[in-house]
């Protein structure tokens, strides 16, 4: 079966859009996203492009700051600071990735986790950890709404994650290890995890063997078709990160995009997978409403 991210997350956004014209109606003003990005990246300036198209259409207000490449590190600190305490801006983002003069570590440090609605600053990382309350990375999270969405259960399950960052893979790894204590605003199924994780990156020895065993595999490596129908066990779920451009001489555009498992071989094996485009992206998007909608009501309830 195919997990249609794009329909879950049509779902989602019309929750969402009820949610905000519930504030509406009760004279309340509406979150509002900020999305900060630097330089003229085309994929980042495609990205941001989609979010704010996202937030048009469930109500949030959004706004796009815009810096040249050239900024120095310290001034888009200062500025940094100042969406920190700007009471305007319910939750914001700083589009990854950076130019190589500015330190992202230090960039997304100086975020206040109250407002990180990509969840990716020390804080809510390690919130995350400790079960606490938290704003989880987007990617993660939508993945995990995913799979509860279509009463796909991880507990006791042997999870196999394939990528070992700190947007994906390790956020990934944490929630789906989690007790079922993990409360998050929002989301579906909220005990969705108990699962026994393996975490595989580059160095990993024998990678066939060990998906072999899974139950669930979640591959957010950046390598075209890495994984292969002889790794996987017939009835696996296969959860599809990766988005990756291919030259195709046959397309329009001259090139394809495929994801981190070659789909047309694997996807007969698997009970469950997902597509790319299609799958991932929709749900990492409208994640991305959910936390900001989540970064308010905290504000709301201070």
């Amino acid at each position: 079966m195919i997990l249609d991210g794009k329909k879950i997350a049509t779902e989602i956004r019309g929750e969402l859009r009820t949610q905000v014209e519930a504030l509406k109606a009760a004279d309340k003003r509406v979150p509002k996203l900020g999305i900060v990005i630097v330089g003229n990246n085309p994929a980042s300036e495609t990205y941001v492009n989609n979010k704010m198209k996202a937030c048009a259409e469930v109500g949030i207000e959004a706004v796009k700051i815009a810096y040249p490449a050239e900024i120095t590190e310290q001034t888009l600190l200062t500025e940094v600071h100042k969406l920190n305490n700007d009471p305007s801006i319910d939750g914001f983002i700083v589009q990854l990735p950076l130019p190589e003069h500015i330190s992202e570590t230090t960039i997304l440090s100086a975020i206040d986790h109250r407002k990180d609605v990509d969840g990716l600053t020390p804080e809510n990382v390690g919130r995350t950890v400790q079960g606490l309350p938290s704003i989880i990375s987007a990617t993660p999270r939508g993945i995990r709404e995913l799979l509860a969405r279509y009463n796909i259960q991880t507990e006791g399950k042997h999870v196999v994650v394939i990528g070992r960052s700190n947007i994906v893979g390790k956020p990934m790894a944490i929630l789906l290890m989690q007790r079922p204590y993990l409360s998050l605003p929002g989301m579906s199924a909220a005990s969705l995890g108990d699962a026994t994780v393996t975490i595989c990156h580059s160095k990993t020895r024998d990678l066939k063997s060990i998906c072999l065993t899974a139950d669930i595999i979640i591959v957010a490596a950046g390598s075209p078709n890495l994984l292969t129908a002889e790794m996987v066990r017939e009835g696996a779920t296969v959860i599809d990160v990766g988005i990756n451009r291919i030259d195709d001489p046959t397309s329009p555009r001259g090139y394809r995009l495929v994801g981190d498992v070659d789909f047309e071989h694997v996807a007969p094996k698997a009970a469950y997978i997902t597509p790319v485009p299609g799958g991932v992206g929709p749900m990492t998007i409208v994640s991305l409403l959910q936390n900001t909608l989540q970064a308010y009501q905290l504000k709301i309830e201070e």
